[in-house]
């Protein structure tokens, strides 16, 4: 009896032994094939154009292809289900948001993942401000202000667009409404590209998009900017005005752009892209790039980012609770 455990505890630490050996020598030959970046918004969206900033200068430091993998849909929870059932290795990397990570997991009752348990925060990439945009051809208004008054005027006449349900755009929007007090109907597209084209035909009166996906149809004169969801005012825009010093005071909203991993990514790659990254955002024109779209470039070690996700989400479940935003 004794002989038997003494073998069954040998064979198991032995076993133990060679799973860490084993999972040391992946991380070591790691990356030796091209890795998948899986993106919840269509091609052209403003988290595209971040990861596209970043590929070149992510490639050489990894020394890896960077592919993209669109699975855009469900405000991002498609791309993120992909991600969680995906093997552990580092070949498959989420490139998540405030509202994949902290709103949706408010809004969806029933996520096929666990957005605490079945991931592995990696990295930040930036922190993102919206901006109030609108076609004056819907509602003329050349401020803040006479937005608010204009839409008061006329309850549920205006629709407003988003990039999707519970998205940030979606959730911008209607903590900007409660604030302000107004009634409008909101319209749920798949990604920002379809979402602005709802404004540039007039299907819908406005919308709170990234400063990065309206500047040229902005600069083309078909879209106007009243005021920027952030604190304080945008490099890429400084004559647009902040909302909160344009007519509704105190108001501030901005979501982040960041990569995950599925649960239990070893932790040399972990680091290994969060360094990665962080060499691409330091990087003097990727960060002048950022920066003239209207992205503030955002550096945190994994355990950083780690409880940037958690206080996120709760600063995101009081903003649902408040504006009684719903999934329709």
């Amino acid at each position: 009896m004794a002989h038997t455990f003494t073998r069954t505890f040998k064979a198991s630490i032995l076993a133990a032994l060679f799973a860490i050996t084993g999972a040391l020598a992946h991380a070591q030959d790691w990356p030796a094939k091209p890795i998948v970046i899986v993106m919840g918004f269509p091609a052209g969206s403003g988290v595209d154009v971040v990861a596209r900033t970043l590929q070149d200068s992510m490639e050489k430091a990894l020394n890896a292809k960077i592919i993209t993998d669109y699975r855009s849909g469900a405000g991002g929870n498609i791309a993120s289900e992909v991600v969680a059932k995906a093997r552990a290795d580092g070949y498959t990397i989420l490139l998540g948001t405030a509202a994949t990570h902290g709103i949706n997991p408010v809004l969806y009752r029933n996520l096929p993942f666990d957005v605490d348990n079945d991931f592995t925060p990696i990295a930040p990439l930036v922190d993102v401000s919206n901006v109030l945009t609108i076609n004056p051809e819907v509602i003329d208004a050349s401020t803040v202000k006479e937005f608010i008054d204009k839409v008061k005027a006329s309850p549920g006449k205006y629709n407003y667009a988003s990039t999707g349900n519970g998205t940030g755009t979606h959730l911008a929007f209607a903590e900007f409404n409660t604030k302000a007090g107004l009634n409008m109907v909101h319209v749920p597209y798949k990604g920002g590209p379809e979402a602005l084209q709802g404004v540039l035909k007039g299907d819908v009166c406005c919308i709170f998009n990234q400063v990065q996906t309206v500047l040229g149809q902005w600069r083309a004169g078909k879209v106007r900017l009243l005021g920027v969801s952030t604190k304080t005012r945008v490099n890429a825009v400084p004559e647009i005005p902040a909302i909160a010093e344009a007519g509704l005071p105190g108001f501030e909203s901005y979501t982040w752009f960041g990569l995950f991993g599925p649960k239990g990514l070893d932790p040399q790659i972990t680091t290994a892209i969060n360094g990665a990254v962080r060499k691409a955002l330091e990087t003097p024109a990727v960060r002048q790039k950022l920066t003239d779209a209207g992205n503030t470039p955002r550096i945190e070690t994994v355990e950083q980012f780690r409880a940037t996700v958690k206080s996120d989400r709760a600063k995101w479940a009081a903003v649902v609770k408040a504006s009684g935003a719903t999934i329709d």
